[in-house]
């Protein structure tokens, strides 16, 4: 008996019944295919469906999804606010402002719907009559180059705004219309109106019409008149033709406002008072851009922030929805205006002051000139904001005088008198050195020009606050305009003597004391068989024999640095210098005194934390980021004080805040070194700062050359920092010193900050012992008090318990008090106990 199989259909025999199946289809329908009727309606039939799908190919393939525009964000500019929560920079290369539709006077909605499509609110996205007037227009312009009229509504320049692109072409236009059909089903009107309002471009470099409200009238939307409306919606058919700077585009400009006005009284809008009135009205315009806040402030403090914020989220659109040029982010910053204009100013001064007599330094900057000068200069971006001072090109040049341009196409003249500065680079005068096509720097002198000069040295400073980091201000160089290169931040240089302190503290850490004597002498110190031997020496050469640790950080003195370091060990020397963030450093006797390389930020972040109490802190230029719809998005673990603004007390208790970093320094260790950092203001190498008369410490510093020169110090509050230096380092002169040239820069810089703070002294952590002692032996001292006199020879010297100095005293001294004390109670005289009296009986004031 034979097993049954499973039927299993060949691929010939599948073909068969495929080919079989048709020919049945087609033999039944051959009679009807003989009928005229019925083989035209099937031709026509299947040239319909061919041709919806190559209109589908053609047209609507790939195009994007119009629902995608209900969680449309346009590209907004990120905001910086300073430390009083006033706008004061934006980085932008659109400039634009989000608002809703709620927002825009339904006036100026109107002036818009007048000037661009009137029948908005009835059709459905495509304005047919409109449609086909723009084709026969389009019809009668191929061939001649023009550019024929687009007969577009509000809808789909939109969606070619923002799904499609600007593609002059019938393809693109199809599209359009494919699209705002499309939106108009996903989208309300007051949407697609937002959306336009928003995005729209109207020149000057303005996106959206709250922008352009600002760009030519330095108004909000809310503020316009009817002819600045009528104004502001005449400009999307073509902004540069409407320019009010040109009188070409400011009589076009009128003309066509007019127009516009017109046609809102035509469709009932306004009347026939309001048009007239309205039409009788200048432009009105500015000059320039109006904004809220000034573009330049802080040039240094905020290229630094916008660099940390690209490190963070990203440049573009496409690197994150919290991009710097379009997430539309709020940056809260400690950014102080005042302190940064003092801090700017006092810079920029001793810059010029340092090097006032050197001679020209040369052009800032090299353009091309011909036709297009003004061009060439404008796009340089190579400018200055200094005392009415102008970067101008030289166009040319005579004999007496050379004929400069500058970035707005204004010339002026500049006399060979007015040039004569000797050129550091040849030594002849600088008007000789002068070409066409030199950036040179100038100012007004009368009714012709005079040249200036840059400073070839360069610096930085730094100011922070003291419990919290936040940079209060920062400038990198004379003009970030000039140079973008911040000296504060990204110039690695050799501190000098100013971690000298850091030094000390290390052998505060590992037994010495403020009093511990150090011998101020010869050293040389075999290092290793490839270094050799090093011998050190002071900056002034010789030695002071032995000294108290106090004395050798108020005079600077380099040999004993270099002994307390050996005696410490330089192991543990770097590893303080590490924590405290300055550096990672190699063991070697030279870093002790300044050889290896840091920044001013990082050296003013250290000095704060030696105020600190030796907590760590973090340099922020930003308190906290949020995005576009203002939800704080940095710090990641950021919370808001609740309760910290209300205006009256609520009965519960205060808020508390705890401390931010880990402990890097022993808090009695840093304090110490505050307090012996005290003395280098009073009778060290910082006397220039005693007269502000409040308590200040600091260090300053001077490296081999002299190539820098420093100063960091500060308050119980602020701490700022200063350097000097060329670029590519070089000895600045003999004479140069931290003392001389860096301090009266910080004093200049600081004076005006702190004569508005309280004079507050700097407080001693828990267990510090104050006891008073001889300022040049360290001894301790009964029965004497310290005075405000900055050289006297008794004062309060901070210890660590046990460490102190230990009472001295012969056993004969001992003996006769005992004697006159009996005597005095045999006699029965009553003596007043004096300030000595007590001192002996409590061993030291605490």
């Amino acid at each position: 008996m034979e097993e049954a199989r499973p039927e299993t259909a060949a691929p010939s025999s599948f073909a068969y019944r495929l080919r079989r199946e048709a020919g049945g289809i087609r033999d039944r329908l051959r009679p009807f295919w003989g009928r005229r009727l019925f083989r035209w309606s099937a031709i026509l039939l299947g040239g319909f469906l061919l041709a919806i799908f190559l209109f589908w190919l053609i047209f609507a393939r790939g195009l994007p999804d119009a629902s995608t525009l209900l969680e449309y964000e346009p590209p907004l500019p990120t905001i910086v606010r300073d430390i009083n929560g006033q706008p004061v920079h934006s980085y932008a290369r659109e400039r634009r402002v989000q608002l809703q539709y709620s927002d825009y006077p339904p006036l100026l909605i109107r002036a818009y719907l007048a000037a661009e499509d009137k029948t908005f609110f009835e059709h459905h996205g495509v304005d047919i009559p409109g449609f086909a007037g723009a084709v026969f227009d389009y019809a009668s312009k191929i061939g001649s180059g023009q550019r024929a009229r687009g007969g577009s509504t509000i809808t789909q320049q939109v969606a070619k705004n923002l799904l499609i692109g600007d593609e002059y072409s019938p393809t693109r236009k199809v599209k359009e219309m494919i699209l705002a059909y499309r939106m108009e089903g996903v989208l309300s009107k007051q949407q697609i109106l937002e959306l336009y309002l928003n995005q729209i471009f109207l020149g000057r470099n303005a996106y959206g019409v709250q922008a352009a409200s600002r760009a030519y009238f330095d108004k909000d939307v809310a503020d316009l008149t009817l002819p600045e409306m009528a104004y502001l919606a005449i400009l999307p058919k073509g902004p540069a033709n409407y320019r009010p700077e040109s009188p070409t585009g400011h009589e076009r400009a009128l003309e066509r406002r007019n127009w516009a006005l017109g046609e809102m009284h035509a469709n009932g809008w306004i009347t026939a008072a309001q048009r007239d009135a309205a039409r009788a009205a200048p432009l009105g315009t500015v000059a320039s851009r109006g904004a809220s806040f000034e573009d330049r402030a802080g040039g240094y403090y905020m290229e630094e922030i916008r660099r940390r914020l690209i490190q963070r989220f990203g440049e573009k659109a496409e690197d994150g929805p919290n991009s710097v040029y379009a997430g539309g982010l709020w940056v809260r910053s400690p950014y102080d205006p005042a302190i940064q204009a003092s801090t700017t100013t006092a810079l920029r001064n001793g810059l010029l002051r340092f090097d006032a007599g050197r001679g020209w330094s040369g052009p800032v900057g090299e353009i091309k000139v011909d036709n297009g000068w003004e061009r060439e200069l404008a796009a340089s971006y190579v400018s200055v904001d200094y005392e009415g001072w102008r970067v101008a090109a030289v166009i040319s040049r005579s004999a007496s005088s050379a004929q400069i341009g500058f970035a707005d196409g204004t010339t002026g003249t500049l006399p060979a008198g007015s040039a004569q500065l000797s050129y550091r680079k040849t030594g002849g005068s600088a008007f000789s050195a002068m070409k066409p096509g030199d950036l040179i720097v100038v100012a007004r002198n009368g009714s012709d020009w005079a040249l200036r000069n840059i400073p070839e040295v360069s610096g930085g400073m730094v100011v922070e606050e003291v419990h919290s980091g936040r940079l209060r201000a920062l400038q990198g160089g004379f003009d970030s305009r000039l140079s973008s290169y911040n000296r504060a931040t990204q110039a690695m240089r050799q501190p000098g003597s100013t971690i000298k302190p850091f030094v000390y503290a290390a052998a505060l850490d590992n037994g010495m004391t403020p009093a511990s004597i150090i011998v101020d002498g010869p050293l040389c110190v075999y290092q290793s068989a490839s270094l050799g031997q090093k011998c050190f020496r002071n900056f002034s050469g010789g030695g002071a024999g032995p000294q108290t640790l106090r004395w050798g950080v108020e005079q600077s003195r380099n040999l004993m640095t270099v002994r307390a370091a050996s005696q410490t060990g330089m192991e543990r020397v770097v590893r303080t210098i590490k924590a405290m963030g300055i550096g990672d450093y190699q063991p070697y006797l030279s870093f002790a005194l300044g050889a290896g390389e840091t920044t001013v930020e990082r050296m003013v972040n250290a000095y704060a934390m030696l105020a600190n109490h030796g907590r760590q802190l973090s340099p922020k230029v930003m308190d906290y980021v949020q995005d576009r719809r203002g939800k704080v998005i940095w710090p990641e673990r950021w919370r808001p004080c609740d309760g910290c603004n209300l205006p009256n007390w609520d009965g519960k208790p205060m808020p508390r805040f705890g401390f931010e970093g880990k402990q890097v320094m022993n808090p009695m260790t840093a304090y110490q070194v505050v307090h012996i950092a005290e003395g280098v203001i009073q009778r060290g190498t910082a006397t220039v700062l005693r007269d502000l008369n409040r308590p200040l410490f600091g260090k300053t510093g001077t490296t081999n050359g002299p190539t820098n020169v420093w100063f960091v110090g500060g308050s119980p509050d602020l701490v700022a920092g200063v350097y000097l230096g060329y670029d590519q380092p070089r000895s600045l002169g003999g004479w140069a010193q931290g003392g001389r040239i860096a301090a009266p820069i910080w004093k200049a810089a600081m004076a005006p900050v702190l004569e508005n703070m309280p004079k507050t002294p700097f407080v001693a952590p828990a267990g510090v012992r104050m006891v008073t002692i001889d300022r040049r032996s360290g001894k301790r001292i009964y029965g004497a008090w310290p005075t405000d006199e900055p050289k006297a020879s008794v004062i309060w010297e901070a210890f660590k318990p046990e460490s102190e100095p230990r009472r001295s005293i012969r056993k004969e001294e001992v003996e006769a008090q005992d004697k006159a004390a009996a005597a005095g109670a045999a006699s029965g005289a009553r003596r007043q106990r004096t300030d000595a009296d007590f001192l002996q009986d409590q061993g030291g004031i605490y």
